[in-house]
């Protein structure tokens, strides 16, 4: 029995489907044991077509807040009473804050992975980004890149309607004063992508390819003249842990400290998360080091709720 349960406890939870998969739960409760906070975080299994009844049920039961997965991310943006900006550019939200009845929704996808760059000692501020994807994950990145000062973000994409989507969103910040260059570009344009990678100062990897088991073995950067030895490559999928993109950065001149996968995007999207829930920073090292202990014991904790959802990724 948790004795911690008491008559005032606060509610947190995820909605989404399918949710039992989700590691949230252990990262929140761990955080929340940590602080000697009075709060509870469930999973609760939601499709979008509930995700109206599941709001007002926020704001009857008091909840503190909320994360949502696929794929209730659309409607759940459509149903908030304010929006961050990043929640009001990408048209989707994956954390909401109750304040009284007022539910505030965000998006911090893109942010997980910035926070996780600025782990490894690398900024996006004035920096040159080219961006593969032009999916969910991909937005998300491209528009938190723009909004933290990125130089330029250029986006591939094999499909030319997702990046037609990114584009309008693009256009929307330009008219809200966001300054940084935003250009799209087809993946099929092969010369191109390879002289923007070796112009740019960081590759992000935001698309599905190169997951197990689907396409792993498979990369998006087939010429290895894009790398050079101050290019930063991040790629969003952590399993495999080590991917082919990652691989061939390293084996064609690409620093090893400059090569990250994407295992801390969660943890990091959940940091950020946490702190608007409490105005806490979550204990992010000892979390890591509890997860590292469960998974040595078998009982793999971080399961990815972006990444194990394949139509994120879609482009």
């Amino acid at each position: 029995m948790d004795t911690r349960i008491s008559g005032k406890t606060r509610l947190l939870g995820v909605f989404g489907t399918p949710i039992t998969h989700s590691g949230s739960p252990v990262m929140y409760n761990f955080s929340f044991d940590y602080y000697g906070i009075d709060g509870v975080y469930l999973a609760f299994d939601c499709r979008e077509s509930e995700m109206k009844d599941s709001l007002a049920a926020m704001r009857r039961l008091n909840m503190w807040g909320a994360n949502v997965t696929m794929p209730c991310k659309q409607e759940a943006a459509r149903n908030m009473d304010r929006l961050s900006p990043a929640a009001k550019f990408i048209g989707a939200v994956n954390t909401i804050v109750n304040d009284g009845g007022i539910l505030t929704g965000h998006n911090t996808d893109g942010m997980g992975v910035v926070l996780d760059l600025k782990d490894h000692g690398k900024s996006v501020q004035d920096q040159k980004i080219v961006l593969l994807g032009a999916g969910g994950a991909a937005t998300a990145i491209m528009v938190q890149c723009a909004l933290d000062g990125a130089k330029s973000v250029t986006v591939f994409n094999r499909g030319a309607s997702a990046l037609e989507k990114a584009e309008k969103i693009g256009k929307k910040m330009k008219k809200e004063g966001v300054s940084c260059m935003l250009d799209y570009c087809l993946l099929s344009e092969e010369e191109l992508l390879t002289e923007t990678i070796r112009q740019g100062d960081i590759l992000i990897n935001a698309t599905s390819v190169g997951m197990a088991p689907m396409s792993e073995g498979q990369s998006l950067i087939t010429d290895m003249k894009a790398f050079h030895e101050e290019l930063v490559v991040y790629d969003v999928i952590y399993n495999p842990e080590v991917t082919k993109l990652m691989k061939d950065a390293a084996e064609n001149g690409c620093r090893k400290e400059n090569i990250i996968g994407g295992k801390g995007m969660l943890l990091w999207q959940g940091a950020c998360a946490f702190r608007l829930y409490t105005g806490l920073e979550m204990p992010v090292r000892e979390l890591k080091e509890f997860l590292a202990k469960r998974e040595k014991e078998g009982t793999p904790v971080l399961q990815d709720i972006v990444h194990e959802q394949k139509e994120y990724h879609e482009e």
